[in-house]
């Protein structure tokens, strides 16, 4: 299958740049699955299309200030994005400039508070660093780091308020070097009126990294290697899970890294296995969908995997279709931008 396929054109000046006034202020495109022209919404009137028996699933990943900004000991800058913990102080990342930081290889951040050394080289530009520093390194990434803001938002430098409107108000778990996007949209009296709907609400969790965000960079969708990304489900939420199909539920996903967690741990019978490991589950067109029924997402980059995996669950022209519909009516694209719900 050809990457092109899943090209379009985007304005540029369409790209979101800073996010809604308040979180649940977004417009929501609504895409029915089965079939039907794309209706203009809004994210507040979310609960309607929800049913009592459903299970929403949300990805409770919290995003680390994982971008570092330092300097090489000829005094070059030098640039790391964490991406995955290995272990202690073993980190997998990218950096820049590429050509310099090669094994054994250092950068010092901050006054000398973080060195980082180049171990091993990897496939698709990443590194191997390790990462030395005194103190927790939560509490040294909180002082150095910068959040990871996708290099669309053209703002020199993220603001302090990024901090909060690129975290989702329920991530608890480090470990991303993305937002979790489709969830940016809830704020905690959303979620009250979800589960007042008679809609259970559950967490996952992926990591988000290189496996999310990495662009396709080969011409047929075949040829492209997913990088790896941690994700876990929790017996308590396989157990929801399987209460809500066996009662006729829906389980719909927020976002694509929650599609990705739940149907790289499907079971017979539209369940779940609980667990935990990597995952480099690619979904593209002709993939059969064993656990969601329904998707909320954000409007994704053109011939992104992304894209790739909203068009095998609704399908591609129709998505595309959707895609167009949105850009004429002025909807925002992108991490901070609106919305689409397809069930």
């Amino acid at each position: 299958m050809d990457v092109a396929l899943f090209d379009y054109e985007l304005p540029p000046e369409l790209i979101a740049q800073q996010p809604a006034d308040r979180r649940p202020n977004s417009r929501m495109l609504l895409l029915p699955r089965a079939g039907g022209a794309p209706c203009d919404g809004v994210f507040a009137h979310l609960p309607e299309h929800l049913r009592r028996g459903d299970c929403l699933v949300l990805n409770d990943t919290r995003v680390i200030p994982a971008r570092l900004i330092g300097r090489r000991p000829t005094g070059g800058q030098a640039e790391v994005l964490l991406l995955r913990e290995l272990e202690p102080g073993r980190w997998r990342a990218l950096v820049r400039p590429g050509a310099r930081m090669r094994p054994g290889a250092t950068a010092v951040f901050g006054d000398g508070e973080l060195t980082v050394e180049v171990e091993q080289m990897g496939s698709g530009g990443e590194r191997t660093i390790r990462l030395r520093h005194e103190g927790a390194l939560e509490a040294v990434l909180d002082r150095l780091g910068r959040m990871p803001l996708p290099p669309y938002i053209r703002r020199p430098e993220p603001e302090e308020a990024d901090r909060e409107r690129y975290q989702t108000v329920y991530a608890r778990r480090a470990g991303a070097a993305a937002a979790p996007t489709a969830g940016l949209h809830f704020d905690e009296a959303m979620l009250a009126r979800v589960q007042d709907k008679g809609v259970e609400v559950v967490f996952v969790t992926l990591h988000v990294g290189l496996g999310t965000f990495q662009p396709v960079s080969v011409e047929r969708v075949e040829e492209h290697e997913m990088h790896e990304e941690w994700c876990e489900v929790g017996p308590e939420v396989a157990a929801a899970i399987g209460r809500c199909r066996a009662a006729g539920g829906r389980v719909i996903a927020v976002g694509t890294t929650c599609v990705r967690t739940l149907e790289s741990r499907a079971a017979d019978g539209g369940t779940v296995a609980p667990g935990a490991g990597m995952t480099k589950l690619f979904i593209t067109p002709g993939y059969r969908f064993r656990v969601v029924d329904g998707l909320l997402t954000n409007f994704h980059l053109p011939r992104s995997t992304l894209l790739m995996m909203v068009s095998a669950f609704a399908g591609r022209e129709r998505v595309l279709a959707a895609y167009a519909h949105a850009a004429t009516h002025g909807y925002r694209f992108y991490s901070y931008g609106d919305c689409m719900l397809i069930v």
